[in-house]
């Protein structure tokens, strides 16, 4: 998937994101701070019908939001900001490894980097980026980040 778009879409871009990886559970959520991630997220909670305020989890690590799925089944969306955790043992301790593998759950993860070695295999990587025109990039797929680059299409 490989999209430019405004602000005033991005609530689009979230409908055609969930349709795009109708089964993904888990996303990493790559690009430099100011790029969109949880502003991105915000509106994918909004478009699956979160209800209650969405946030950036940057202090707690861990947010969880809940949805109702279309057939009357809550399900939960976890959104993790691992950005102050300095390695792979500070979030397995704080829980990052419950949310990449439960069962039912969607989790997206902003960055990523410091838990890949233990990213399911079928991880969707999304790269967002600031255009010059102010516009956001969003690039995503499901390959190893080491051969997935926002300048693929």
């Amino acid at each position: 998937m490989n999209l430019t778009f405004s602000l005033d879409e991005l609530p689009e871009v979230a409908r055609q994101f969930w349709a795009g990886f109708p089964k993904a559970r888990v996303f990493a959520l790559n690009g430099e701070m100011g790029a969109g991630k949880t502003t991105f997220i915000k509106a994918l909670c909004a478009v699956k019908g979160v209800n209650g305020a969405t946030a950036s989890p940057t202090f707690s690590i861990i947010n969880e939001y809940r949805f109702n799925d279309g057939r009357e089944q809550e399900k939960i969306i976890y959104h993790l900001d691992l950005y102050r955790l300095k390695n792979l043992e500070e979030a397995v301790e704080a829980g990052v490894e419950d949310c990449l593998y439960h069962p039912s759950a969607v989790s997206f993860v902003e960055w990523p980097d410091v838990v890949t070695g233990i990213l399911p295999a079928d991880t969707v990587h999304v790269f967002l980026s600031v255009t010059p025109g102010h516009q956001r990039k969003l690039v995503a797929g499901l390959a190893d980040p080491g051969e997935f680059s926002p300048s693929l299409q």
